[in-house]
Order: structure tokens, then sequence, then C-alpha cells
């Protein structure tokens, strides 16, 4: 049997049993995501108050006692229930903290049920109809120290998604597509004028104008209500 069968093996066991303990894992689908040694957290929820710190994914993938203890923590607080854990994107948020040289990440948000992201979709601009939250495979964090380091430091590893928050003072991390966008960063009214003459926008400022028209939208709605 070859080290690629024993591991393969090794993860559909480890995902019985936490099958078994009540948690949904999701599976990390990058390679960049599946480590090779063990990996540590070191977390706070900013809403809760709670922690989480330690060991949380081994050679074989996540860990049946700390699964348990993430799907409590990372829980739609807002409603009390727990949603699945994704390994992707806890490697993504531990690949960018050690990068940036981080200690501890604060939680700002994690999963999320659709009746929460709704409710959110009805009084906050930019959250998303079919957002990651609600598959459990992204987080909103802060840290406090080199926050712009941290943003930049998740572009550049293209794992997945990375939302930059500079005025709300947070990042978002997903493990969907790649993609990155920014809310926050400039004005709205200058984000819907017209681009520089000769200038070719970017795939940043595309989705940045994107964003500022469906704010803009979202406003001229609600003023007719």
């Amino acid at each position: 049997m070859s080290g690629t069968e024993r591991d393969q093996r090794v993860l559909l066991r480890r995902r019985e049993l936490l099958l078994a303990t009540g948690v949904t894992l999701l599976l990390a689908s990058k390679a960049a995501a599946l480590p090779m040694g063990p990996r540590r957290l070191a977390l706070k929820n900013a809403h809760t108050g709670e922690t989480f710190n330690g060991t949380y994914s081994d050679g074989a993938g996540l860990l049946p006692s700390a699964a348990s203890d993430l799907a409590v923590f990372l829980r739609d607080f807002h409603v009390d229930k727990q949603g699945p854990v994704d390994v992707a994107m806890l490697d993504f948020l531990a690949d960018v903290m050690a990068a940036t040289d981080q200690k501890v990440a604060t939680v700002l948000s994690a999963y999320r049920t659709r009746e929460t992201n709704e409710r959110l979709r009805a009084t906050t601009f930019g959250v998303a109809e079919q957002s990651q939250h609600i598959y459990g495979r992204a987080i909103d964090v802060t840290f406090d120290r080199d926050l712009g380091g941290a943003e930049q430091a998740a572009l550049g590893m293209r794992y997945g998604g990375v939302g930059w928050y500079p005025r709300s003072h947070f990042v978002h991390l997903d493990s969907g597509p790649v993609r990155s966008w920014e809310l926050g960063g400039a004005t709205y009214a200058s984000l819907l004028g017209p681009p520089p003459a000769h200038h070719v926008l970017t795939e940043r400022e595309r989705l940045a104008r994107l964003h500022a028209l469906a704010h803009q939208e979202w406003l001229e709605r609600h003023r007719r209500l």
C-alpha cells in the first residue's frame, strides 16, 4: 500500500469518527490545506468571550476533540447553532497568522445559518446571498497588529477568498474560489466615477466598483421603503 493510500484511509477513518461525534467535517480540497504536521491556532471570540488555544490538526487531518471544540467556538452565536468545520479555512487562517507572526486572532464571524445571513443582508451592506459563511468555509478576523500585512499575506497565498475591510478593521478569509475585494478603502463616489483615461481596471478594482454599484442600489431601495 502506498503512502498516499494509507493517508487516505486514515483520513476516511478520522472522518467516520468525527461524524460519529456529530461534527460535520469539510475535507480540504486544496493540496496546500493538507498539513504535514501538527497545526495550532489561538483564537478568541469577540462576541462570546470564548477562546480556543491548541492543536487542531495533525498529519492525518482534523483532530476529533478539537473539531468538537471548534464547532462550538465557531457556531452561529446569534441562534446558538453549530455548523460544519472546514479544515482548509482553518489552515488558511493558520498560514496567514504564521506568515505575519500573529499570536492570537479575534474572530468576529464564522459559521452563519441561512436565517442569520438573511437578517444581516437586510441590514448590512456587503453580505452575500450565498456567503461562504453559510457553508462554514469563511471567517472574519482581526488582529492587534499588522492587519494590513495579514491581508497582503493572504492575497499572496491565493488559497481562496480575501475580503479587506480597513475601516471596520477586519479581514475576511474563506476557502472558496480565489478572489478578492475591498470595502471601505475608497469612497463609493470615486469608485462609481469613470476610470482615468487609458487605465485598465484590475480585477480588484472591478470588484470594488461592482460592490459600490450594489451599495448605491441598496441605498436607493431603502430610501423608497
